[in-house]
């Protein structure tokens, strides 16, 4: 069982992400081992035996009092003994014994540290303590700690194999382009044996156990910024720091670097053992889902679709489009391939009517339009695949082709016909993605990956790889944002907000709202309604009465003087009725506002990314479409016009059944400023619900109707916008 991102054993973690010091773990030119073994099959003795196995070129340093040599290497009685530098040292000692070897260590200035040994805060509070005054230690000397109770780090281009797992009995892969980090050690171990049978081969391979000094996020840093990985492939649970793991997040962004991430917890009995699991705090699913969306982060959801999806990344071709071709020899593969694309929000846009027409003339049984059933035909004629080939690149302008050519891969002969007369197509089309989906032998595989193909056997994960790096593309074409200002200290709220104060905040900040006037009697609501014209809508003010509606505190579509004396009557005597002790502070006049499109904006804190922003269409779509999109403050404009691109309605704000297209750009505009006001109050404020959130039509505006905050407990009260 892994151990407590999350718990007082660490919450004195730094935010900010340091790959200085890091670097001593990864790439060593000495390590020392704590409790090493001359007996190569016990875990204190088998990284000895790696390292020496692996060809590691820098020096192994065993240390053992009771031992004169370990493995043929001279021992050392302990870390003081040893002359020079120790860059790194692995600790394979009983959990009783492991505070003084992390002491006598950071006393030495050994730079970064593996802690293999278990029966720390995985264990309970006693452990949970043991494990804070280890991480003390690291910040007290600045020397960086992995673990404990984890399974260690790889670098398979240095040879430093500081791990214990029987996972390394089955061999060595070769030094690949994939960056591994994962929070479980025996998931780690798994996919280091998967990969290497699939002959993927990893840069870094590396467990984080109970993340008592170096997290999660520290390492995918890190391998965002390695020049020997390409792809980084990664596992988590959960995470404590959620504004660190964005950081890393977007550092991997901007370096164009691919994230493919298996992420475990979204269903509700998988969130509780995923909590049990690394007692990390565990958070909303759905907002770790908006926060992958948000940085491109390709999730997957089971081992073989997580290796698949880093496998099609190794190309390094990211479409910057949607736009996809199917090319097959099998119409029915044809429809499983066009079913999946459309699922995936793919574009399989037809071919041009003159370029089916040729196409047609070429082979009068094929299907042209897209999919392209070119028919087992070219199995014969093998000039009519490149042919149809290249009349969809040149005239489908798909940035994505699939090409199903169903068990050919089995026959080498076979292969190397229709290999010669793809080769030219990847020679001549160098920036499209290609991808081959066949049965193929593992030879057979090489090569057509030799000639610039990925290759996948079931062509519905062709698709799919499709869709991730076309993702992945667009995130990496989008410019960097520059109109988020995440910084400066987090601002107090005041403490017994009503629907008044609250929009005053909100206009302050930047988002528009309705014009409105407080009343304290009848009078003066008539005075009101009749200076902003008629209809109005009249509201109870009250910092007891959440649910207005429900109290009988709102009226609407008041036409005349009379209508809002009475209406002001009616709404103070309901409030009265549903809540005699409620603090009732008048009646808020509006002018009604229609024409528009109902939406909603909410604000709510998340225990690991701090406040989200929801935006979702109001009214009743809400409830009954749960349609929301999601994304974690702050953000920018670019953010903000994809997040309501995400939302299935859309298509009620761009204008549909002779209705104008809303103000899109107004809604964006506001969603911004509400992020930056919820990110600049995050320490205060609880909730944020704004709905509705009147978008009107294109060039007008749009408008706040209501507001509710709910300001965190312990926040201490400030004065409110006059």
């Amino acid at each position: 069982m892994h151990a407590m991102p999350g718990t007082d054993a660490t919450s004195d973690a730094p935010a900010t992400l340091d790959l200085t010091r890091i670097r001593a773990l990864f790439q060593p030119d000495s390590i020392a081992i704590l409790g090493a073994s001359d007996d190569a099959t016990k875990i204190s003795g088998r990284t000895v035996r790696y390292l020496r196995e692996s060809g590691y070129a820098g020096r192994v340093l065993p240390i053992n009092p009771r031992r004169d040599q370990v493995q043929g290497l001279r021992a050392y009685a302990s870390v003081e003994e040893v002359p020079g530098d120790i860059d790194l040292a692995i600790v394979a000692l009983p959990s009783e014994l492991v505070l003084d070897a992390v002491r006598a260590c950071a006393d030495r200035g050994v730079r970064a540290l593996i802690l293999f040994s278990a029966g720390f805060a995985e264990t309970g509070e006693p452990g949970r303590r043991q494990q804070a005054r280890i991480t003390a230690i690291a910040r007290q000397s600045g020397m960086r700690i992995l673990g404990p109770n984890c399974l260690g780090a790889i670098n398979l281009r240095h040879g430093m194999i500081g791990t214990f797992t029987s996972g390394m009995e089955g061999g060595l892969s070769q030094p690949g382009r994939i960056g591994f980090v994962s929070q479980s050690g025996a998931l780690g171990s798994h996919c280091f044996a998967a990969f290497r049978e699939r002959g993927l081969g990893f840069s870094y391979w590396v467990t984080t156990g109970n993340e008592c000094d170096i997290e999660f996020a520290d390492c995918l840093a890190f391998l965002a910024e390695d020049p020997d990985t390409d792809v980084i492939a990664a596992y988590i649970e959960g995470c404590r720091d959620g504004e660190k793991l964005k950081k890393a997040l977007a550092l991997a962004r901007r370096n164009h670097k691919p994230v493919v991430l298996l992420k475990v917890g979204e269903s509700e009995i998988g969130a509780r053992a995923a909590a049990s699991h690394t007692a990390s705090l565990a958070g909303s699913d759905d907002v770790y889902h908006a926060v992958f969306r948000q940085y491109g982060v390709c999730r997957t959801h089971w081992i073989s679709e997580f290796m698949e999806m880093t496998y099609a990344c190794l190309g390094r071709r990211f479409p910057a489009g949607e736009r996809i071709g199917l090319a097959t020899v099998s119409g029915g593969v044809g429809v499983m391939m066009a079913d999946r694309a459309a699922a995936l929000g793919l574009d399989v846009a037809a071919m041009p009517d003159a370029a089916q027409a040729r196409m047609k003339q070429r082979w009068a049984p094929a299907a042209v339009a897209n999919p392209v059933d070119t028919t087992a035909q070219v199995t014969s004629d093998r000039e009519l695949l490149t042919e149809f080939l290249e009349e969809m690149l040149d005239h489908g302008d798909y940035q994505a082709l699939v090409i199903f050519l169903a068990h050919t891969g089995l026959v080498q002969a076979t292969s190397d016909r229709l290999r010669e007369h793809l080769r030219p197509i990847r020679e001549r089309y160098p920036d499209r993605l290609i991808i081959i989906s066949t049965l193929c032998k593992p030879e057979i595989r090489v090569d057509y990956e030799a000639d610039g193909f990925p290759v996948f056997e079931d062509p519905s994960v062709a698709v799919q790889a499709a869709a991730a790096l076309a993702r992945f593309g667009q995130h990496f074409s989008r410019p960097e944002p520059t109109d988020v200002d995440g910084q400066g200290p987090a601002l107090a709220l005041a403490a017994g907000f009503n629907e008044f104060t609250a929009k005053r905040y909100l206009a302050e900040a930047g988002v528009p709202v309705v014009e409105e006037r407080l009343a304290d009697s009848a009078e003066q609501a008539c005075d009101a309604a009749g200076a902003l014209g008629y209809p109005v809508v009249m509201k109870i003010v009250s910092p007891d009465i959440a649910h207005k509606t429900e109290a009988g505190g709102v009226l609407l579509n008041l036409d005349n003087a009379d209508q809002v004396r009475e209406g002001y009557r009616r709404i103070m005597d309901n409030a009265r009725a549903w809540n005699a002790g409620a603090r009732l502070e008048g009646v808020l006049v509006a002018p009604m506002v229609s024409g528009g499109v109902e939406t909603l904006i909410g604000v709510q804190r998340d225990p690991v990314f701090g406040p989200v922003v929801a935006f979702g269409l109001g009214g009743i779509f809400v409830e009954t479409l749960k349609d929301v999109a999601l994304r974690t403050a702050p953000f920018g404009r670019q953010e903000a016009l994809a997040m309501i691109d995400d939302i299935r309605g859309v298509a009620l704000l761009q204008g549909t059944r002779g209705r104008p297209p809303a103000d899109i750009d107004a809604l964006a505009d506001a969603l911004v400023a509400v992020s930056l006001f919820a990110w600049r109050h995050r320490d205060s404020l609880e909730s944020l619900d704004i709905n509705p959130f009147m978008v009107l039509p294109q060039g007008r505006g749009a408008l706040a109707l209501d507001a509710l905050f709910v300001p965190l407990t312990d926040t201490p009260p400030t004065e409110a916008p006059q």
